[in-house]
């Protein structure tokens, strides 16, 4: 292979393990907002596997699917903290 491309970058399929920019796009976040959450513990800490810090693609989708289900409030910080915003009538339970 020539230049940086990585083997994961040609894959049809989305590695399991994602390093924290990684995780971060595959999320559609920046790599500081998405650790960010991860600090807050919005998303799931990082395994370590021989010293590589890296994120299960699964764990990763099951607590995107949990920010969905909180809080009123606590979408509102999350869209405001991201840019987004929504009308009013979205953030009703």
């Amino acid at each position: 292979m020539a230049g940086t491309k990585h083997l994961q970058d040609q894959l049809a399929y989305a590695p399991r393990g994602l390093r924290a920019d990684r995780a971060a796009a595959y999320l559609g976040f920046s790599r500081q907002f998405f650790l960010d959450l991860v600090a807050q513990g919005l998303m799931p800490k990082p395994t370590k596997i021989r010293g590589v810090v890296l994120w299960d693609r699964l764990k990763l989708d099951a607590a995107f699917e949990a920010l969905e289900q909180q809080s009123p409030k606590s979408r509102n910080l999350m869209d405001e903290a991201m840019g987004i915003t929504r009308p009013s009538d979205q953030h009703d339970n």
